[in-house]
């Protein structure tokens, strides 16, 4: 009997229509790999989703469903061409990703406040609290109530940061007066939208509290919601118990650790971990949920076959699975389930249920169930770093694994100790660099960060965290209902005093990390087809990918950083002077935008402008605004109402943040502070053919979770539809009418 294998390219084009046999025999090598074809499944499906999250514009409520609809029935449609039918089935998973992402954004709407308030009295639920480095706490509250806002445009959530020495326990109801604003729309065209991200987690609010927390009457009813209450204040007890048996940084680091719970740790400390290429390690990831699993299956089954009739008599090892899968689903609910936690579990889920089922795992399958999976929870996650970090991480071991199962599996045959060891450590080196060089292209593109000495870093971090702080970390959770904990931390403490002592010293190395101008969409996603192409097929046409990588990657030296800046307030105006670095308005205001304006031009040098002429001659200015001598013409920077008059001339470039009015109809490009009110900040910059201005908004796009004027929102309210698309701020002639 004959066992059918891959179809030929000559039967999978079977009654299409005839081509040359040349390209009949160009596809046969992929053909020949069939098995491989389901692990682009996922990739097909989170195309779509990226397709949704980059439209500049809402599309309508029926279009997901309508080209869903299409796909599917395309689909049954080419029953009899196999070709047609196999390029129409990714359009379909194309399809249902977008289809999906759509359907989420419906799914979560939620009242946005539309202007600041306050202060003002808020009350509600706290269903969330962090503690921050400075002493402070912040709280998440649901069942809001605000002070003179309707119920209908009442935030279904709000974040609220307390006063110094202020707490709430989670699962109460509290009362206090704060004020309150929208989510903040990014800091720069191409920043992180919190935005977007508040949206998904329907927070319609953000502020800070000017007085105390006190109670406050009940709403509802506490069944609703009361597991995921649960869950968080369980994981806030587990911080605190870990903090009092580990007072300082060490608690913090452990708490991270264990629960993922980073938000204390120093600024200081997060940034030498960053610097030195061992910040994964405070995320919640594939290597402490692994690590966590492995340490329970292997203890376990260790301890049942230390008991003769335990081992002659049960399944040990399908036991010692059962109890590792358990185990890791705890730690997935009590870290906070973030996107790598569930990667990592449904992987190592799947696993253990491999091993109680005699079954064989396959790897980059796992891999493409965990993906899918994920983006079927969480559609939203596709576009974050944490999610294209973790999966392009992975994605590289696995694909490395695949190519050196073989001869590492001969060169450990017959080897003693020494080449274990040396295996180990080649092996750590080699899947560090692989991991690193995936997720380091992604941090490219979200951060602008390279890390140079992180092989080094990661090299003496990872085993200890292997050996000495996750065996340790595992048995304080076992002992913390005993009110044992402190005996597994302190000596866990010591494991953590040497990665930070690691992340120092490396970190103070020069050159340890570098800021480069960000890697473009674009180039990620040539980043991202060439990975996938390199890690998913077999054989010589794997190859094909290097090319997508490397073109993807010389993308970096197209970008060219704005000349100007000015953010959605426009009460910071930066502007690029001789040397590259920014003169700036003001150094005491608008810090946290300064800083992001830093990370997006690579890290250029943010000072004070002169208050006269700059010594490059590119700046004048006086008590009343500045000229900006650059590119074509001038830019006349206008910080009060008294330079219109004079600044205003015929075909000049006014950026202004005052409003203008009348006072610049005989001007060309006029920025002034009603675009920045309806458009947020803006980048400009000058060529000899003209101005080319972006705006935040250009680069959100009219969706759901960008937020425009208050007028704009109720014009939204009374029509009962999405957004309008708004003028694209590429310069206009005139003031804006007011």
């Amino acid at each position: 009997m004959s066992v059918e294998t891959a179809p030929s390219a000559g039967r999978l084009f079977a009654g299409e229509a005839a081509g040359p046999h040349r390209a009949v025999r160009w596809l046969e090598p992929f053909a020949a790999q069939r098995d491989r074809w389901a692990l682009w499944i996922p990739v097909l499906f989170g195309a779509g989703i990226a397709v949704y999250f980059t439209l500049p514009a809402e599309p309508a409520v029926w279009s997901g469903p309508a080209v869903l609809a299409a796909g599917l029935a395309a689909v049954g449609a080419a029953a009899r061409r196999p070709a047609l039918r196999l390029i129409l089935v990714g359009v379909a998973c194309a399809a249902a990703g977008f289809a999906l992402a759509q359907w989420r954004a419906h799914s979560v709407a939620a009242p946005v406040l539309e202007r600041e308030i306050g202060p003002a009295w808020v009350s509600g639920r706290v269903i969330d609290a962090e503690r921050l480095p400075e002493g402070r706490a912040r709280i998440m509250l649901d069942r809001v109530m605000v002070e003179g806002v309707a119920a209908d445009r009442t935030p279904a959530r709000v974040r609220i940061r307390l006063l110094p020495r202020d707490a709430a326990e989670i699962g109460a109801a509290v009362r206090l007066r704060a004020k309150l604003s929208p989510p903040a729309a990014p800091a720069a065209p191409g920043a992180y939208d919190f935005q977007r991200r508040a949206w998904f987690a329907r927070i319609g609010g953000v502020g800070f509290a000017v007085g105390r927390t006190g109670p406050a009457e009940r709403l509802g009813d506490d069944r609703d919601g009361a597991g995921a209450v649960w869950l968080a204040a369980l994981r806030m007890t587990i911080a605190d118990r870990i903090r009092a048996a580990l007072p300082g940084t060490a608690g913090e680091m452990a708490a991270a650790f264990l629960i993922g719970d980073r938000s204390a740790i120093p600024r200081e400390v997060v940034d030498a971990m960053r610097d030195s290429g061992l910040a994964h390690l405070l995320a919640i990831s594939g290597l402490n949920v692994g690590l966590a699993a492995g340490i329970l299956f292997f203890g376990v089954r260790i301890l049942l076959t230390l008991i003769e009739p335990a081992a002659l008599r049960l399944p040990v090892k399908k036991i010692a699975a059962a109890c590792a899968f358990l185990g890791a689903l705890t730690y997935l609910l009590v870290s906070g389930a973030g996107v790598p936690m569930q990667r990592a579990f449904i992987m190592t889920g799947l696993v253990l249920v491999a091993v109680m089922a005699d079954r064989t795992a396959l790897t980059l399958r796992l891999l493409a169930w965990a993906a899918m999976l994920v983006l079927l929870l969480g559609p939203e996650s596709l576009v974050g770093a944490s999610f294209q970090m973790s999966f392009a991480a992975v994605l590289a071991l696995i694909a490395l694994y695949e190519t050196l199962r073989l001869p590492m599996r001969r060169w450990r045959s017959g080897g003693g100790f020494g080449r274990r060891v040396g295996l180990y450590l080649a092996g750590l080196a080699v899947s560090s660099v692989a991991a690193g060089g995936a997720s380091g292209i992604v941090a490219l593109h979200h951060f602008g960060r390279m890390t140079q000495y992180g092989l080094i870093a990661n090299m003496i971090a990872v085993p200890v965290t292997a050996f000495w702080i996750m065996p340790w970390g595992v048995a304080a959770f076992l002992l913390m209902p005993f009110g044992m904990e402190h005996l597994a931390l302190q000596p866990m403490a010591y494991g953590i005093d040497m990665i930070l002592a690691t992340a120092e010293t490396v970190s103070s190395w020069p050159g340890a990390a570098v800021q480069i101008p960000p890697l473009p969409t674009w180039g990620l996603v040539l980043c991202a087809l060439g990975g996938l192409w390199l890690c998913i097929w077999r054989g010589r046409i794997r190859w094909a990918g290097v090319a997508g990588l490397l073109a993807g990657l010389a993308t970096l030296g197209l970008v060219e950083p704005p000349d100007i800046l000015i953010n959605g307030n426009g009460r910071l105006i930066g502007v690029r002077m001789a040397d590259g670095h920014y003169g700036l308005s003001t150094v005491r205001a608008e810090k946290f935008a300064a800083r992001i304006w830093m990370e997006k031009t690579g890290g250029a040098a943010m000072r004070r402008w002169p208050d006269t002429v700059s010594a490059d001659g590119m700046l004048s200015c006086d008590l009343i605004g500045c000229v900006y001598r650059a590119g074509r013409g001038n830019v006349m920077l206008i910080q009060d109402e008294r330079a219109l008059a004079e600044d205003c001339t015929a075909g000049a470039i006014v950026v202004s943040a005052v409003p203008v009015r009348r006072a610049c109809r005989d001007a060309g490009t006029v920025i002034d502070r009603f675009d920045l009110w309806r458009e947020g900040a803006h980048a400009l910059w000058l060529r000899k053919d003209g101005v080319e201005v972006v705006s935040v908004r250009d680069a959100q796009g009219e969706r759901l979770w960008t937020h425009g004027p208050p007028a704009q929102a109720a014009r939204n309210k009374k029509a009962g539809a999405a957004p309008a698309v708004s003028i694209a701020a590429s310069g206009r002639r005139g003031g804006p009418e007011p």
